[in-house]
């Protein structure tokens, strides 16, 4: 865990729960891709490229979530570097209470403020104001996240953050997180296309091809909408379309996929309804569900 492998003349990662790019630029300064999920993790960081005698000159945060930016503190108050996201994630970053506060529906309780969901707060600024080394480019990848982006560097390799989830992952859970469905369907169509030397996901292996992955991903996301439309064949409420959904996968619920699973099971919902697929209606007091 944590360990720094080559990928490329310049481009490498560290292997750890969520993969984080490192590119070398010429004058032994580096950009990192993400920061992991902690203080713990900035300090690892901090020693190999300490080891490696370079300068952190700036981290480029993916999206917000907090296994992504949680060591961008420790590593911008050691180092002075600087941080770089875009669009919403930036106020995530800023103001990470939003991330357990929007998947809760409120304000997040004790039992959510903690460091898988609520990172440290980081200064960061707007990616369009960083001048990106020659020939390292910037993407969308949204669907996953609100504004989540990937970054290709020189070297032709593509860091592609949360925008697959492995077939393991996906056999043991079946519910990857997704803020919007429409987005992340479109972003499937798009990396099931890409050319590149090797790609890195952050949650699986590193591969040469997103197109298996994204195929898996996708019949995955219809068959959740499926279900869902079984499930709301008689008029349904939101807890009992999620507590079918657990029951259905044999998953077992705590605080922290409630509102994980949860969170997605709405996205989900959203996107049928926009679709015309179901409809809502309130009776008694109560939100229901149902598939047209």
């Amino acid at each position: 865990m944590f360990e720094l492998i080559q990928v490329a003349e310049n481009t490498f990662y560290i292997n750890c729960p969520a993969k984080m790019g490192v590119y070398r630029l010429f004058n032994n300064k580096v950009i990192l891709v993400d920061s992991g999920n902690d203080k713990d993790a900035g300090r690892k960081i901090l020693k190999i490229i300490n080891e490696n005698n370079w300068t952190l000159e700036a981290i480029i945060n993916t999206h917000s979530n907090a296994d992504h930016i949680g060591g961008n503190k420790f590593l911008s108050d050691r180092t002075g570097c600087k941080i770089y996201t875009t669009g919403i994630e930036k106020a995530f970053c800023e103001f990470p209470v939003l991330e357990p506060a929007f998947l809760f529906g409120g304000f997040p309780n004790k039992y959510l403020r903690h460091k898988f969901l609520f990172a440290e707060p980081s200064r960061v600024e707007d990616i369009t104001g960083f001048i990106l080394p020659q020939n390292m480019e910037i993407f969308p990848l949204k669907g996953h996240y609100f504004d989540m982006i990937g970054v290709k560097t020189p070297d032709d390799v593509y860091f592609m953050a949360d925008c697959v989830s492995s077939e393991t992952i996906l056999e043991k859970y079946h519910i990857s997180f997704i803020y919007d469905v429409a987005e992340y369907l479109k972003t499937l169509d798009k990396i099931e296309q890409m050319n590149g030397k090797v790609f890195i996901p952050a949650h699986t292996d590193v591969i040469e091809t997103m197109k298996h992955l994204a195929g898996i991903n996708r019949q995955k996301v219809f068959e959740i909408i499926e279900n869902i439309k079984q499930i709301c064949e008689e008029d349904v409420s939101f807890e009992e379309i999620l507590k079918k959904i657990f029951d259905n996968y044999n998953l077992t619920m705590d605080i922290t996929q409630y509102v994980l699973a949860g969170s997605t099971i709405k996205s989900y919902l959203s996107y049928l309804l926009d679709n015309n697929i179901v409809k809502i209606k309130i009776q008694d007091n109560n939100l229901l569900w149902k598939t047209v």
